[in-house]
C-alpha cells in the first residue's frame, strides 16, 4: 500500500499553497473560478458553486515558441462568455435573492 501526502495551506484569502510528495503549486481564486500554477503548467477551472458543474483546462508549459492551437482560442472565447454569465448569476443572487432571505 502506498502512502499519499497532500497539504493545502491558505496564504491569503484567495491564495493557497498546495504541497504533495513530489511537487508544489499555487492556486489563485476562489469558488467559481481559480487558476493553479504548477511545475507542469497552468490549470484553469470554472464552475458554478453549489451545483457540482465545472470545467477545467490544462495548458502545459512550453519550452519553445509554438503557434497557438485553435483550441486555445476557443478556451479564451469560452472564458469571455462564461465569465459575464457567472457574474450575472452572482449579481442576481446577491441583489435579489439575498434581501429576500433576510426578511
Amino acid at each position: 500500500m502506498r502512502l499519499r501526502f497532500h497539504r493545502s495551506i491558505r496564504i491569503l484569502p484567495g491564495i493557497r499553497l498546495n504541497l504533495n510528495r513530489r511537487s508544489s503549486s499555487i492556486t489563485v481564486g476562489g469558488h467559481g473560478v481559480h487558476e493553479t500554477f504548477g511545475s507542469k503548467g497552468i490549470r484553469t477551472t470554472i464552475g458554478i458553486p453549489g451545483t457540482g458543474l465545472s470545467a477545467s483546462q490544462f495548458e502545459p508549459h512550453r519550452h519553445a515558441p509554438v503557434t497557438p492551437r485553435p483550441s486555445t482560442v476557443g478556451a479564451i472565447g469560452t472564458l469571455l462568455v462564461v465569465g459575464p454569465v457567472l457574474a450575472a448569476v452572482f449579481a442576481v443572487a446577491f441583489f435579489i435573492i439575498g434581501p429576500a432571505i433576510n426578511r
